[in-house]
């Protein structure tokens, strides 16, 4: 009997995957990659932290601003002080990821819960990637290829950066496990993800208690103005308790830990 050689099948065909028809089985791997990583390193759920992939860490702000010529000129070293000032957001990410893997390390558990998850990318997302990391714990990274490459960033544990072609399988994949959600300051792609969730739990299309916290009242409050949205009754008062708002980790903490226990461990999620 004639053996059919491994390059004659279809499913090791690239141009037949890659072609509109192998649509629908790029879409399937997109799915069921992610779910066998998932469950080969026993992640059971994740805390997802979205945000800018602009911002810089304090360390890398620091240095750019010290290292500026003196003749710069006055627009480009008010960005570096810019920068500098946003590089907040960054070690605050961090932190606030670091004490959340400190914290889930200690529940006594045979699975592995509340992994912190990002986008994979710069900025915001490597910072909390960073903190898991520094805790001892395990970082996720979902990167989405884009036409300046993006790869993931060196904080991201072995077998956990993950890559997707397709946004809608990237959110999927950010909302499937997350019983926590951290909103950083951020642009289009931050805002985009925000007020996809923020939908889906208003239409109760996400039927879980998902704790989302908004960081940084004073900058939200600029990019999205929900007290005139109120007014003009584009939304109810109700949909602003879909969130929580604080400027500070300490209080982030917090609130996670206590609406996670109450709805994960305690309740009838758990």
């Amino acid at each position: 009997m004639m053996t059919q050689k491994k390059k004659d099948r279809f499913y090791f065909d690239s141009k037949f995957i890659g072609s509109p028809d192998g649509r629908v089985l790029r879409i399937l791997a997109e799915y069921f990659g992610p779910l066998q990583r998932f469950r080969r390193n026993k992640i059971a759920d994740t805390i997802v932290f979205f945000g800018s992939a602009r911002i810089k860490s304090q360390e890398e702000a620091q240095t750019a601003l010290q290292n500026a010529p003196k003749n710069i000129g006055k627009k480009k070293m008010d960005l570096l002080k810019r920068d500098l000032k946003m590089s907040r957001y960054y070690e605050d990410s961090r932190k606030l990821a670091y004490k959340l893997t400190k914290w889930s390390m200690n529940l006594k558990e045979n699975r592995r819960r509340f992994i912190i998850t990002s986008g994979g990318g710069p900025g915001i997302m490597e910072a909390a990637n960073r903190g898991a990391d520094e805790a001892g714990g395990l970082a996720v990274g979902l990167n989405i290829t884009l036409p300046y490459e993006q790869s993931g960033n060196k904080w991201i544990s072995k077998d956990l950066s993950l890559y997707f072609h397709y946004f809608f399988m990237r959110k999927f994949w950010f909302l499937y496990l997350a019983k926590a959600l951290v909103i950083f300051p951020g642009g289009f792609g931050t805002l985009d993800e925000l007020m996809e969730l923020l939908t889906l739990i208003q239409t109760s299309k996400i039927r879980k208690r998902v704790p989302v916290v908004i960081y940084d009242k004073k900058f939200w409050n600029k990019v999205i103005n929900l007290d005139h949205m109120l007014k003009m009754g584009t939304i109810s008062k109700e949909d602003l308790d879909l969130f929580y708002y604080t400027d500070s980790i300490d209080d982030a903490y917090k609130y996670l830990t206590k609406e996670i226990v109450k709805a994960h461990l305690k309740g009838k999620n758990f």
